[in-house]
């Protein structure tokens, strides 16, 4: 004889829902809270999406919206390059020790969900992180969102679709803005690439969602300002969706600034130690003017 389950155990077998379930305790760095792994989301039919949270002290903090790289099918939150795993303090502390909150987020990969995925999961992320603002000391009113590769792809859509609430600025490194036309040895016909796997076909045989996955589509007079950083010799994002995304950035009158690195290839490979931490360290200028 087949019974019904207790309504009470129903309605405690599930994990609390984000938005009401306690946040962990937080780990103390120099003064600094570090809260690793808290979830913020949970897609219908997905794993739960969590996000690391660098909270400097003091009163609400202006937030950076870290979204990481990895061609949109890997990558972690917690990685901001190659080229910054071993620094000591890492980026994201020193973000917190210039009096900035730092959300680290995952989003659904392009193994898990096709486009607009990703981009709901970062708006599902600034919704989250509004909702408990109190509870963590953090301004999402002043809100700079950061990405580098996939992820200032990313960063750069959701700077330029108006999210609520709107953002203060975007800093992105390298990061792909038309997915339309073809450029170094990316081909929009090719359904081999990381580009066709984020939209599921490829980009010319999809040539509506592939506009709007392309940044340079959405450029409008009232986007934030941005900081926009690739090397001449990138292999994999062919610097010229930058120079063009900074172009039509300023033919809309939007500010901008575009730092182009001689010689580096993705990732700031083959640049100098000094210049990797310049690039940072104006970037990190920029978060800072833009929010402080």
């Amino acid at each position: 004889m087949v019974t019904r389950p207790d309504p009470d155990l129903l309605r405690q077998l599930p994990a609390p829902h984000p938005d009401e379930a306690p946040l962990p305790p937080p780990a103390a760095i120099s003064g600094i809270r570090l809260l690793r792994g808290v979830p913020y989301a949970v897609p219908e039919g997905g794993r739960p999406l969590e996000l690391d949270l660098w909270l400097p002290a003091g009163g609400p903090a202006p937030l950076v919206l870290y979204v990481h790289g990895g061609a949109w099918r890997r990558g972690r939150r917690d990685d901001l390059g190659m080229r910054t795993r071993d620094w000591d303090p890492g980026p994201f502390a020193r973000l917190a020790a210039a009096g900035l909150a730092v959300a680290c987020v995952d989003y659904r990969l392009s193994g898990e969900a096709r486009f607009p995925a990703p981009l709901e999961d970062l708006r599902a992320a600034l919704r989250w992180l509004t909702l408990r603002s109190p509870e963590l000391g953090i301004d999402t009113g002043r809100t700079l969102v950061w990405g580098e590769s996939a992820g200032g792809h990313l960063a750069a859509l959701l700077a330029l679709t108006r999210p609520d609430p709107p953002l203060a600025g975007a800093v992105v490194w390298y990061g792909p803005s038309d997915l339309t036309t073809p450029r170094g040895g990316y081909s929009p016909d090719s359904a081999e690439t990381p580009e066709a796997a984020l939209l599921g076909a490829a980009p010319a045989a999809c040539p509506e969602p592939a506009r709007a996955a392309s940044p340079l589509a959405h450029v409008h007079a009232a986007a934030p300002p941005f900081f926009l950083a690739h090397g001449t010799e990138d292999t994999m994002v062919a610097p010229s969706h930058t120079e063009d995304l900074a172009a039509a950035l300023r033919a809309a009158g939007v500010p901008v600034r575009l730092r182009l690195v001689p010689g580096a290839d993705h990732g700031w490979y083959g640049a100098p130690d000094a210049e990797v931490s310049g690039i940072f360290a104006a970037s990190r200028e920029f978060a800072v003017r833009q929010l402080l």
